[in-house]
């Protein structure tokens, strides 16, 4: 478990897509590419001001500020930054190591941590029951008049009604999830890039949170 008083490092990148390095040993090992930072500090809360003490960093500044609302110009003005397109919040125990303006980057990070990688899963519209819930289907003969379909849902006149949680089609994807414990495998800082060791949900060219892991050694 990390020490609670251990100053977490939290960034934004921008997913690049997988690849493949070499570890020490010849083996290979299938890793994510990530564009990182810098990621300017927005605002500090702390609990005493605002109730719980959290971080706003932001990501990918505009060129041309003047095409996003009055009052998400408002929201970096009001603290002296530039406005940005990307702006998340991250809980954190100790506000008072943070300060408004620090530049957050790659560097901060080491070789071998872990990080908890967050982002939005690949949108798969609306899918039937075969595709989002695994079913197998029905025969494929030309009079089953059942093939890819859920089946009954139905519950007669008693209660008359679907019980929650009946797997149906319906929208898939395009979800908030979190992949915990992913190790770093490289940092290029020069570059800004990071490699993390499996897969990061999302499409290539998605923007992520990348955070000290909770669970982590």
């Amino acid at each position: 478990m990390k020490n609670k008083n251990e100053k977490i490092v939290v960034l934004l990148g921008k997913k690049l897509g997988m690849t493949q390095l070499s570890d020490s040993k010849g083996a290979f090992v299938a890793v994510t590419a990530l564009e990182v930072g810098p990621c300017p500090i927005i605002r500090v809360k702390s609990a005493e001001r605002d109730g719980y003490g959290a971080v706003q960093i932001g990501a990918d500044p505009l060129q041309n500020s003047w095409r996003s609302g009055k009052a998400w110009r408002g929201n970096f003005e009001k603290y002296g930054q530039v406005p940005h397109r990307y702006l998340r919040e991250f809980r954190v125990a100790d506000a008072a190591a943070y300060a408004p303006g620090e530049i957050l980057n790659v560097v901060m990070l080491k070789e071998g941590e872990q990080v908890d990688i967050q982002g939005i899963t690949k949108g798969r519209g609306f899918q039937g029951v075969v595709k989002r819930h695994g079913f197998s289907g029905g025969p494929g003969g030309h009079g089953s008049m059942f093939h890819r379909r859920g089946g009954s849902y139905g519950m007669r006149e008693e209660p008359g009604r679907v019980y929650k949680g009946r797997k149906m089609p319906g929208h898939m994807g395009a979800v908030t999830r979190t992949i915990q414990n992913l190790e770093i495998v490289k940092i290029c800082a020069d570059e800004g890039v990071l490699f993390v060791k499996g897969s990061v949900v999302g499409p290539n060219g998605n923007w992520v949170s990348i955070r000290t892991a909770r669970k982590g050694k």
